[in-house]
């Protein structure tokens, strides 16, 4: 196994990716949705965290979140997020034919991927950068033609805050150039 180590700065910025297990199109579900937003407040009531950005696609999300000055386990918030959704839609979501040796001995669910992509932002270009991915996604997907489409992120949020303009990366956006 291999001896990754995340990053321990703490109070600071990081983009997450987290993925679905086996790709399941399921993160969009309403149950999903519901599950995920009263998961995520119980975790920030014990353990604060900002969120900054926020997109659910159907399998996968991607955030933005910034870390108290003090804090950076930002791994301890990821495991109770997804253990409190699990708990929720087990019943709706696991898949025991989907169970092998090592999920059970794990107690892993069948519902997220084991891991997640965490990046530290490094400065504000990193930053912007980062939140544009975030909400261009849908578009690249092929979800929408215009991010302002898209009803699952925190864009729409943005807007009202004057951080985008409505408009942002709307049919014009198909020419920007984001890498995975």
């Amino acid at each position: 196994m291999s001896n990754y180590r995340r990053s321990n700065v703490t109070g600071a910025t990081f983009f997450f990716t987290v993925v679905m297990h086996r790709r399941q199109r399921i993160l969009t579900d309403e149950a999903m949705r519901h599950a995920l937003r009263d998961a995520v407040q119980r975790v920030r009531d014990r353990y604060p965290f900002s969120v900054d950005a926020w997109v659910l696609l159907p399998d996968h999300l991607h955030c933005i979140w910034t870390l108290p000055p003090g804090d950076a386990d930002f791994g301890q918030r990821w495991s109770w997020i997804k253990r409190l959704v699990t708990r929720v839609v087990a019943a709706q979501y696991e898949r025991l034919d989907w169970r092998n040796a090592s999920r059970i001995t794990r107690r892993e669910s069948t519902i997220w991927q084991r891991r997640f992509w965490e990046h530290q932002i490094r400065d504000d270009a990193d930053y912007a950068a980062h939140m544009d991915y975030a909400h261009f996604n849908p578009v690249k997907h092929g979800l929408v033609c215009s991010v302002a489409d898209w009803p699952h992120s925190t864009f729409h949020r943005l807007v009202r805050e004057g951080v985008y303009p409505a408009d942002w990366a709307g049919s014009e956006a198909l020419e920007l150039d984001f890498d995975e």
